[in-house]
């Protein structure tokens, strides 16, 4: 019936196979030739979508809270962090191996600023 039922369908056909099934509810001559396209059938087909739709939606709600509250710790432990190194700097010195273990350089890794001579006056 379709080309790629892997693929999520465009809300536009999904909306229009809504207004077609409320349609369909009022029609009450209805009766296929087989059990399985019945209103019945297509009405506990709805059932199954909005609850699908329902349990996408608070799982995404879910992973996006969850994600959130990743993101706090990170930042929580990053600031932490930052300020163990500052500590540790403060006791052991700028140059000392303790603080490079933590991934900071140490003073004396950093090339000396070289002056610029500056150009004969003529």
């Amino acid at each position: 019936m379709a080309k790629n039922e892997t693929k999520r369908l465009n809300p536009s056909v999904l909306e229009a196979d809504k207004t077609a099934f409320a349609a369909l509810q009022s029609i009450t001559n209805y009766t296929p030739a087989n059990p399985a396209y019945t209103t019945a059938a297509v009405a506990a087909a709805h059932d199954e979508l909005l609850a699908a739709q329902t349990t996408e939606a608070q799982t995404a709600a879910a992973a996006a809270a969850a994600r959130d509250n990743a993101v706090s710790k990170e930042w929580n432990f990053h600031n932490l962090m930052l300020i163990v190194k500052d500590h540790a700097t403060a006791q052991f010195g700028r140059n000392s191996n303790e603080v490079q273990s933590l991934g900071r350089k140490k003073a004396s890794e950093y090339k000396p600023r070289a002056r610029k001579s500056k150009p004969p006056q003529t």
